[in-house]
């Protein structure tokens, strides 16, 4: 690619006011000098009908801005007004951003000025959650439009002197430029954490980590843990909340110590490990009980469910919400129906589904979740929603399992650590909950889409998947643990070390914590280029980017 002479490497950077009227005046000499597209002025600027709507990204070099983009997100878009709405041309599911105005200098557009430019504002926007540009372009630069992965949609628009493509390119194909397009802004070289544990905290929830210990005695403590228990309960939807030092594990023992207090015979439902591992803390506490199982990733048979919950005169439901191990989410209102429509009291482990997606937990007797996970703190609170009905008996339950005692102490019969409260009530303050559904919903449905259209497949059916855990199935011949290897000494965790994924060599990709969405966005292209490629069919791709066509216009 060859460079003008007096060209030195400049930067793209979002435009500020200050430029504002260098941009008129490149519009103009593009716009209406070079491709007649709108008529001449005697002030040689063009401002665009959009402009106070618009987001600019400007290249400058030796102090000069030399080339120009803009993106607009308000519908109706310019290409809806001139073609009625192209939702119907569009890839389904997609959140759309108009790319407008893309202008460069005569002299620079042999450079990966135009590249960078597209590249930057797609990255821009892809953090807001926005996956896929539009644009009309010029038909005098087809050729390389298509080189960089665009793909054309409708008819042909403009006038006989100024005829434009409509276009979109996608997320994933930004993603897949090589390094050198993407000046060093790629976040494929950063590599983020897609455990579903330890997840990533935000600063304000680490710094409340670091803070010097308090007594769990002291009314300070007692204050925030009242603080977290009213927002945890809302959060779920919740009556009571009460928190111990420990893990989900923690958690479930619990939840199995107060079932044995029913002395009732129950049923368990298990389509997943921690179906499973339900079963084991029932054998353990002795728990009278009838197993229904489902295939790992399948759903739960209701019908055969609601059979046999009556046939055995069941006192008790016990169910995991979100499966971890496969990515389901089981159905909490056929469960909650089912308990109700036969008397019988329903326990649900939530530890994957609570800041996930909106839970209510009215009509549940009892439910176990942890403070690590989706509520984006660190592990070690193991938390018990329950009724307020909790029993105590000194002799026939451990002490420290013992929820009624728990609850006559106010949640802190022994030591717990006020760091790890800390940290807890600050993530549950700071995170807009309504929003963070959202984005896990968008998210979730967008990796779905990315991996399935490269031939990966996902485990969980999308009728009853979880957006937020994503159980993958690698190409034939791949080993998921050599592939989770290469990827996390590329910077990228995701989890595939658990005994129950490496024995179906299944690796997880999960959003959990604290994530950019420009992380996400290059989390498929990632596992592509650390898997064995020739195992993975992808969908027909632009062709390598070598040298661009010189670019003799922009795009209106």
């Amino acid at each position: 690619m060859t460079m003008p002479p007096s060209f030195t490497r400049g930067c793209v950077r979002l435009a500020t006011e200050a430029d504002h009227e260098a941009i008129h005046a490149l519009n103009y000499r593009t716009f209406v000098e070079e491709i007649p597209q709108h008529a001449p002025n005697a002030s040689r600027r063009h401002v665009d009908r959009f402009h106070d709507e618009n987001v600019y990204a400007v290249y400058v070099t030796n102090g000069r801005i030399v080339g120009m983009v803009s993106g607009r997100t308000q519908r109706p878009f310019s290409l809806d007004q001139k073609l009625g709405s192209i939702d119907d041309y569009l890839p389904a599911g997609r959140t759309p951003v108009e790319i407008r105005l893309l202008a460069v200098e005569p002299e620079f557009r042999a450079t990966r000025v135009f590249a960078q430019l597209v590249g930057f504002m797609t990255r821009h926007f892809m953090a807001q959650g926005f996956d896929l540009g539009i644009m009309s372009g010029t038909t005098r630069q087809l050729r390389l439009y298509r080189h960089l992965g665009f793909t054309a949609f409708g008819p042909l628009i403009g006038t006989e002197q100024a005829l434009y493509q409509p276009m979109y390119i996608t997320a994933e194909e930004v993603l897949a430029w090589p390094d050198a397009m993407n000046d060093g802004a790629d976040a494929r070289r950063v590599g983020a954490n897609f455990l579903p544990g330890p997840v990533n905290v935000s600063a304000a929830v680490q710094q409340a980590m670091e803070r010097r210990a308090a007594s769990h005695r002291a009314d300070a403590f007692h204050l925030q843990y009242r603080d977290a228990q009213r927002r945890l309960c809302a959060l779920a939807d919740g009556q009571h909340a009460t928190m111990l030092l420990g893990s989900g594990t923690l958690a479930n023992d619990v939840v199995a110590a107060q079932i044995a207090l029913l002395d009732a015979p129950g049923v368990i439902v298990s389509n997943g490990e921690f179906g499973e591992r339900l079963i084991d803390h029932a054998l353990r506490m002795r728990l009278p009980h009838t197993v229904v199982r489902a295939a790992w990733g399948e759903a739960i048979p209701y019908a055969e469910l609601s059979r046999v919950v009556q046939q055995t005169n069941a006192g008790w439901l016990w169910a995991v919400h979100g499966e971890t191990s496969t990515g389901v989410i089981n159905d909490l209102e056929a469960l909650r129906l089912t308990a109700q429509e036969h008397g019988a009291k329903l326990a649900l482990d939530v530890i994957s589904s609570l800041g996930t997606v909106p839970l209510s937990l009215r009509d549940v007797w009892i439910a176990s979740a942890v403070s690590g996970k989706a509520l984006a703190a660190y592990p070690g609170i193991a938390i018990v929603f329950h009724d307020g009905a909790a029993r105590s008996a000194s002799t026939r339950i451990p002490r420290y399992l013992d929820l009624g005692f728990a609850v006559a102490h106010q949640g802190v019969p022994f030591t717990q650590s006020s760091n790890l409260l800390d940290a807890l009530a600050t993530s549950l303050a700071e995170i807009d909950w309504p929003a963070r559904f959202r984005r896990i919903a968008h998210d979730g449905a967008w990796l779905r889409r990315a991996m399935e259209s490269r031939g990966w497949r996902v485990l969980a059916d999308a009728d009853h998947a979880s957006p937020a855990v994503h159980t993958l199935i690698p190409p034939a011949g791949v080993s998921a643990r050599a592939l989770g290897e290469r990827l996390r000494d590329a910077g990228w965790l995701v989890s595939f070390e658990s005994g129950y994924l490496c024995e179906r060599n299944w690796l997880q990709v999960c959003l959990m914590g604290q994530y950019l969405a420009e992380a996400l966005r290059a989390v498929p292209a990632a596992l592509d280029r650390c898997a064995d490629t020739t195992a993975v069919t992808r969908p027909v791709q632009a062709p390598p980017l070598g040298e661009f066509p010189v670019a003799r216009a922009a795009m209106g």
